[in-house]
């Protein structure tokens, strides 16, 4: 019988820190432990919340009789850093240096994911990992050029919860996922659709950026020209116009509201304007659906719908009437990350993958 692994999964998010463990694929206990902001006010920068935040873990964890020295591996979320490509890290000096130092990785908590796998490995002497980070970048070198010489698009989006849906579907249908060619659409805070061609994401919108479709709180890619017009008009900073991008668009923008039940819901009663961005939230989904199938040249088997928004029937049934004759729609809400990168620390220590070395 094979060895059952037991992995601790640390995925950090902005305002809280989900925590998992997991015996093999049997999950031992998950918690979250939730900051407020007058917490993480006290702290100038992200990485200044890490010593608040790990006693806070380790305090959760003790509470649940979570001996720390029986676990095989720790691996977290990665944090926005170099890109690099899919798969199983080692938390090196050089990728921990990174996560703590790069400006970009300052930009979201998730850099605290691979700090708090590496410390805790050092303080037990275990693996320490991260797993398929938003900077994971396997995209055709055609798919970067741009109309400027010089200017590449970028690459940043939810390749953990993608890759994580797209294994599951082809587990629940016997395939493997180097055979096979997905569309596999990520609907939350932001949005991201990738074609993923046997096993590799060769293209992807950049919602950070940008590009693709507006989100709860993203405007998604608009018209250069307007864009220009508004730098230039006086009458926003560039500290607004970033927000707008990250988090004060769409939904956001439109309805004052980031939750998408509650305009769900505004649009069931009756609510006009609800309907309207409510639809045009799934119109542009679909849309960039159909670019990533011309991607793939017609060859995608499935369409993955996932993420939170993936929990909305009347999304998911208004994306599947316009994108279900490209394949057939498969639709798992919500995201799995714990599990996804619990999955892939098993992956290394069994053997089926190698770790890959940062910055190699």
């Amino acid at each position: 019988m094979a060895k059952q692994y037991r992995i601790l999964a640390i995925n950090p998010g902005s305002t809280s820190t989900k925590v998992g463990v997991y015996d093999g694929e049997i999950k031992v206990f998950e918690g979250v432990v939730r900051h407020t902001a007058e917490e993480l006010a006290k702290c100038p920068t992200i990485i200044d919340q890490a010593p608040m935040r790990m006693e806070l873990i380790k305090n959760l964890l003790k509470e649940h009789n979570v001996d720390l020295r029986t676990v095989d591996a720790f691996i977290g979320r990665g944090g926005i850093v170099k890109p690099m490509k899919s798969g199983v890290y080692t938390v090196n000096d050089t990728l921990l240096n990174d996560l703590k130092t790069l400006p970009s990785a300052q930009r979201h908590a998730s850099a605290l994911g691979g700090i708090f796998a590496r410390q805790l490995g050092d303080e037990y002497g275990k693996p320490c990992f991260i797993a398929d980070p938003v900077v994971v970048d396997e995209r055709n070198e055609i798919a970067k050029i741009t109309g400027l010489p010089g200017v590449e698009r970028t690459c940043v989006f939810h390749c953990l919860n993608q890759k994580a849906s797209a294994r599951m579907y082809c587990k629940e249908h016997g395939k493997k996922y180097n055979d096979v060619n997905l569309i596999v659409a990520h609907m939350g805070g932001g949005i991201s659709v990738g074609a993923h061609e046997k096993g590799v994401v060769i293209d992807v919108n950049d919602g950070i950026a940008g590009e693709g479709p507006f989100s709860p709180e993203r405007t998604g890619g608009i018209p250069v020209k307007i864009v220009l017009d508004m730098v230039y008009s006086g009458k926003y900073t560039k500290e607004q116009l970033y927000g707008f991008c990250s988090k004060a668009g769409g939904f956001v923008a439109h309805m004052g509201t980031n939750s998408a039940l509650d305009v769900e819901r505004a649009m069931l009663a009756g609510n006009e304007k609800a309907k309207m961005v409510f639809e045009a939230l799934g119109y542009n989904v679909a849309k960039t659906i159909g670019e990533m199938a011309t991607v793939l040249k017609g060859t995608a088997e499935a369409i993955i719908l996932t993420g939170g928004l993936a929990y909305s029937k009347p999304l998911c049934n208004y994306i599947k009437e316009m994108v279900s004759f490209i394949a057939p729609v498969v639709v798992y809400p919500g995201e799995s990350e714990l599990e996804a990168l619990v999955g892939g620390a098993i992956r290394v220590l069994s053997g089926e993958e190698e770790a890959r070395v940062y910055g190699a």
